[in-house]
């Protein structure tokens, strides 16, 4: 190949960087100038220095010459030295040019091993008659929901497609990838739902002769769900970078797209599981003395249908958010760091947008090796408290199986791609740290990963049975209103260890990485998603399959297995929301520094002075965001208050108007129930979605306001949000966990005036910990992607 022809291959490949092009090819334009004028004057006889002069201008520090007509002064040229063409580097040229390929097929291993579990699912015993008549009337019910809100989210999908068909210059490739990311995200939520209805009957049947069996069943069916999410996930934004590999937007409408469905099932599913679970509370335990899960209560299947349509399908779809954006937003900002300036010899190109691919493909590896670590004894001749011990230990040991072996692959993934002799501040432009950079970048990946255990022991903590649900519990004999102060006393503190792992781990992954740094730190706290989304999908199921050992009257001792299951459940379910808030915070930050890398490369914003606190519009958004976490939560409560007195007037009705039902003579009508709160989640469940979408485009486009008053607005909903969402979930759990302490004897037990105070502070704390809380966890992701995506409109119209 010629010098030139080596030239131009050069710079045509820094030109298909991505999305980040225009920048790049701003910052070579004057080098291309160069290059031309110096070898169309250069003797043709004379050593040609071209590669020197290419190797000088890719590292960005190419003195500047005079230049006089068409000759130029010849410059110093640095040496360089022969490409490695060794067996491990063509491995590594191979691995990091086919990143999306390979994540591709790692995305299909996980998709194949969920295959593997549903199919071991499906070939166990479906249980009794009775079990499975509960279990098709749990599954018709979800389905019901789920094809309903499907229909109100494809009207949704095909506004919002035509408004970013719309947008200049990047229209057609945002609009697929949203499309795409809105049709894997729905069917992730889909065969979550599908699943756990197939897999709470066949747990509560297990449960007759095997614990273990049973333990095994319902973490296949969550397990299922965390391998879907993480398989479609990945699948889709390698899809979408093979059809799109230039255009960075097409990957943020992927991650929109994923946004959207979680709005709708994170929201709509937790207004339908509440409404169900308040109204069937309320008359059934408060007004009719009826036990939980009593098949007399009309309410009760459309209770136990929100575990799935709630707690499993709208908790994987937050979590597959959090997923996506993470990878999204680590290629996006991985894309403006250039190892191949700072190694010469490398090798290889766009490393910094590639690697988030293969952490991705580690992930996936770590967590099915993990999946098979989670195994417990039978627990035949133990108490109640050593089954759900043990349930909790297997859980634990899956997890912490996954999370080392992901950093250790992580740890040789970037030693053997990353050369050493350069620092993290000579290779990221805004990094500060002195240290090796691979050392860097490692630590910005384990800090993710710590903040995610850091946050889900704290979560634990605060709502499983240690001295703040005992302190609740205990309060619990005074009354109901120093149930409902303690707990709240107990959520507000529980803000605290998590905003301070979140804090650390951001000024830590900014010093190592930059802004790239805090986007790898969120991917490091998602890398295991499959696993730990798997024990969180386990509580739902075994809550479900509880549930259905209550109706189908399957044994005393088949019910303290379930419910030994189910404690496990409850505390792996917390863990979950804490881990999704947690999750969320970080993505969302990676979201806010991508919004400042895109508006500075677009001279809308300068990444050196920032936004200035002085500005009142920025104060303006700083207000208006923290507004926004309150109005949300506002809208999903008042939608449960409406709801669930629906569900009461109607099981009322049920009790006064049919005759036997309270007897137990005659079957209730459960399925109007179901199509009540299915009707309400939708009703309710689309103004907030709007004002979501909306905000950030008002506020960018308002003469006034503006791009300043829009980052402003982003970091007012991410510090309320986060800190809202953790005291909205970590309190509702912590009443619900003391109930359950009191049920289990202590404070008179069931029955009890405690029990019956510890009833209403966890009805209280439904709405908080199930439906406003997990809403904001999509508030502050999704406003960051639509800040980022309609940019190039705020740029327009500032001309």
């Amino acid at each position: 190949m010629t010098p030139t022809n080596q030239i131009v291959g050069r710079f045509w490949r820094m030109w298909k960087i991505g999305g980040c092009g225009k920048k790049r090819w701003q910052k070579t334009e004057e080098s291309v100038l160069a290059v031309a004028f110096f070898v169309a004057s250069k003797d043709p006889k004379e050593p040609s220095h071209s590669a020197a002069l290419l190797t000088s201008l890719s590292r960005g520090h190419c003195a500047s010459a005079p230049v006089t007509g068409l000759l130029i002064q010849k410059p110093v040229f640095p040496s360089r030295s022969r490409t490695d063409h060794s067996l491990s580097s063509v491995v590594k040229q191979f691995v990091v040019a086919n990143a999306p390929l390979v994540a591709g097929i790692a995305s299909l291993l996980a998709l194949a091993f969920a295959f593997y579990l549903v199919r071991y699912i499906l070939r166990q015993d479906a249980g009794n008659e009775r079990v499975q008549e509960l279990s098709r009337d749990i599954q018709a019910g979800a389905k019901t929901f789920m094809t309903r809100e499907f229909r109100y989210l494809a009207i949704f999908a095909v506004v919002v497609a035509v408004v970013l068909y719309s947008m200049p210059e990047t229209g057609l490739p945002t609009t697929v990838g949203f499309l795409v990311g809105t049709v894997a995200s729905g069917l992730a939520g889909w065969i979550g739902m599908w699943i756990a209805t197939k897999s709470n009957g066949r747990t509560a049947h297990a449960a007759q002769t095997s614990f273990a069996k049973a333990l095994n069943i319902a973490y296949s069916g969550g397990s299922t769900m965390g391998f879907s999410v993480v398989g479609l996930g990945l699948l889709g934004l390698a899809v979408i970078y093979a059809l799109f590999p230039e255009h960075s937007h097409a990957w943020l409408g992927y991650a929109f797209g994923s946004s959207c469905v979680a709005l709708f099932l994170r929201v709509g599913g937790g207004i339908y599981t509440k409404s169900a679970d308040v109204g069937a509370d309320v008359v059934g335990k408060v007004e009719a003395g009826i036990p939980e899960d009593d098949p007399r209560n009309p309410g009760v299947i459309a209770d136990n249908v929100g575990d799935n349509v709630g707690d499993v399908a709208g908790m994987g779809s937050d979590l597959y958010e959090s997923y996506v954006s993470a990878v999204a937003a680590t290629m996006f900002l991985g894309a403006e760091v250039d190892f191949a300036a700072a190694f010469p010899n490398l090798g290889f190109e766009d490393l910094g947008l590639m690697i988030a691919f293969l952490f991705g493909v580690l992930g996936i590896v770590s967590s099915i090796i993990g999946y098979f670590f989670v195994n417990a004894g039978e627990g035949t001749d133990v108490s109640y408290e050593q089954q759900a011990a043990n349930a909790r230990s297997a859980l634990n040991r899956g997890t912490t199986v996954a999370n080392v072996l992901t950093s250790l692959l992580a740890l040789g993934l970037i030693f053997w791609l990353v050369p050493a002799g350069e620092s993290a501040a000579a290779v990221i432009d805004d990094a500060a740290a002195s240290m090796d950079v691979r050392w860097a970048l490692f630590l910005t990946i384990l800090s993710g990963l710590i903040t995610g255990v850091v946050i889900g022991k704290a979560t634990e903590y605060y709502t499983s049975e240690y001295a703040p649900v005992k302190q609740i519990a205990e309060s619990a004999e005074t009354g109901a209103a120093t149930t409902i102060i303690e707990g709240l006393g107990t959520g507000m503190l529980s803000t605290v260890v998590p905003a301070l792992a979140v804090s650390v781990a951001t000024l830590l992954a900014y010093y190592l990485g930059g802004l790239f740094g805090i986007a790898l730190a969120a991917l490091g706290m998602l890398l295991t998603l499959g696993v730990v989304l798997s024990t969180d999908a386990y509580g739902p199921i075994t809550d479900n399959a509880q549930g259905i050992s209550e109706m189908a009257n399957l044994g005393q001792d088949v019910r303290e297995r379930c419910e030994a299951l189910d404690s496990a459940g409850n505390t792996t379910a917390a863990i979950g929301k804490g881990f999704a808030i947690g999750s969320a915070a970080l993505a969302a930050l990676a979201w806010l520094a991508t919004y400042f890398s895109e508006a500075a490369a677009q001279n809308l914003l300068s990444l050196e002075a920032g936004v200035n606190l002085m500005n009142p519009a920025v104060l303006v958004g700083l207000l208006l965001g923290a507004m926004l976490t309150f109005y949300l939560s506002s809208v999903g409560i008042h939608a449960i208050s409406r709801g669930g007195a629906a569900v009461v007037n109607e099981v009322r009705r049920q009790f006064d108007e049919i005759d036997g039902v309270r007897s137990g003579d005659t079957k209730p009508d459960y399925a109007r129930c179901v199509d009540i709160t299915t009707g309400a989640a939708l009703r309710e469940m689309m103004l907030p979605g709007v004002v979501v979408l909306v905000a950030p485009v008002v506020v960018g486009a308002l003469p006034g306001l503006g791009v300043e008053a829009l980052a402003g607005l982003l970091a007012g909903v991410l510090m309320s949000g986060f800190l809202t969402a953790i005291f909205m979930s970590n309190a509702g759990g912590a009443w619900d966990n003391a109930k359950k302490y009191i049920e289990s004897g202590v404070h008179g037990g069931k029955g009890s005036e405690a029990h019956k105070a510890s009833v209403v502070g966890d009805t209280v704390g439904d709405p908080l910990k199930d439906t406003a809380g997990p809403s904001l966890n999509v508030l502050i992701k999704l406003m960051g992607k639509v800040a980022v995506i309609f940019l190039p409109l705020f740029a327009y119209l500032l001309g």
